[in-house]
C-alpha cells in the first residue's frame, strides 16, 4: 500500500487481466503552516493548493514539520495519490 507501507499481495490467473492503479507524484515547497494545521504549498509552476494538512497519523512527523519550517528551513512536500486518496 502506498500510503501506509502495508504489503499486500493477490493471485491471479495469468488468463485474467490485472487492474493497476496511475499513482501520481507531485513535489512542492513548503510556503507557510497556519495554526489549525493546514499547510501552503507551491509547486514548481507557481501553483499554489491550500487544502492538506500536516500528517495526522505521525504526530511526531507533524512537529518535525512544523519545528523546521519555524526554524526557516526550506523544505519540499511530496504527495502522492491514487485511487482518489
Amino acid at each position: 500500500d502506498i500510503f501506509t507501507g502495508k504489503k499486500m499481495e493477490e493471485l491471479c490467473s495469468s488468463s485474467h487481466n490485472m487492474d493497476v492503479p496511475n499513482v501520481t507524484r507531485t513535489e512542492y515547497t513548503l510556503i507557510d503552516v497556519n495554526d489549525e494545521g493546514f499547510v501552503s504549498l507551491m509547486s514548481d509552476e507557481g501553483d499554489t493548493r491550500e487544502d492538506l494538512s500536516l500528517p495526522k497519523h505521525d504526530d511526531t512527523l507533524a512537529k518535525q514539520i512544523k519545528d523546521d519550517f519555524d526554524a526557516g528551513k526550506e523544505l519540499l512536500v511530496t504527495n502522492m495519490g491514487a485511487l482518489n486518496e
